[in-house]
């Protein structure tokens, strides 16, 4: 049998995205140590990575349909806190300082390091890590690190690449397909990348979808 999906399974899923994604969505808590996370029992939890200016701010307003649930920023670096989002108690949306920004400090690019690493290994609760790269520019060596970093704590990955606006479609076809032949030597990785945009929409509806098959389900 085909594990391809059906049309009407597709847009169930796309529904129940749209649904959840719709529903309150409630800041929790700004971690700046491992003692401000939020207890282990608090959820499915999810949560997105990338370098600094990739996109992660926008992208989680376009996902909640929300303009300032993130603070987005022009300037590398600015999310310095692990921030936690609730979707109505069934799916933790977690919003990850970027990494790659060489111009911070080099005491807060560690510590920002060290909380980041201590969560990714000591949340048996964090279902997947969305790790945003910029489809104009693709895999970078930092983003190879953290994959690798993922493949040895264990944690599942999906690759979603950002800003597919700004390029033209046979460029983003050939980068996905690039991106994808790439993380298939990852164990830990998804095989498929999901090309979105924030300005556009373009694949946000299918990332929402994505994302709800891992939320804790309906009460």
């Amino acid at each position: 049998m085909s594990d391809t999906p059906t049309r009407e399974e597709t847009e169930a899923a796309l529904e129940t995205g749209r649904l959840l994604f719709a529903g309150p969505c409630d800041f929790l808590v700004s971690a700046a140590d491992e003692n401000d996370l939020p207890p282990l029992s608090g959820g499915s939890e999810v949560a997105f990575a990338g370098r600094s200016n990739v996109g992660k701010s926008s992208l989680l307003n376009a996902l909640t349909g929300r303009k300032n649930l993130a603070r987005a920023s022009n300037t590398p670096g600015r999310t310095r806190l692990l921030n936690f989002f609730s979707l109505g108690g069934r799916l933790i949306l977690v919003d990850l300082p970027g990494y790659g920004y060489a111009r911070a400090p080099k005491t807060d690019i560690e510590r920002w390091n060290e909380l980041t690493r201590g969560y990714l290994k000591g949340r048996p609760q964090l279902r997947r890590v969305c790790l945003l790269i910029d489809a104009r520019h693709g895999l970078k060596a930092s983003d190879e690190e953290v994959m690798k970093a993922l493949d040895t704590v264990a944690v599942s990955y999906q690759i979603v690449l950002t800003k597919a606006d700004k390029i033209k479609p046979g460029p983003l076809k050939r980068i996905t397909e690039e991106t994808e032949a790439a993380v298939s030597r990852h164990p830990a990785a998804h095989p498929l990348c999901l090309a979105t945009s924030s300005e556009t929409g373009a694949g946000i509806a299918e990332l929402r979808a994505a994302l709800a098959a891992l939320a804790e389900p309906a009460a």
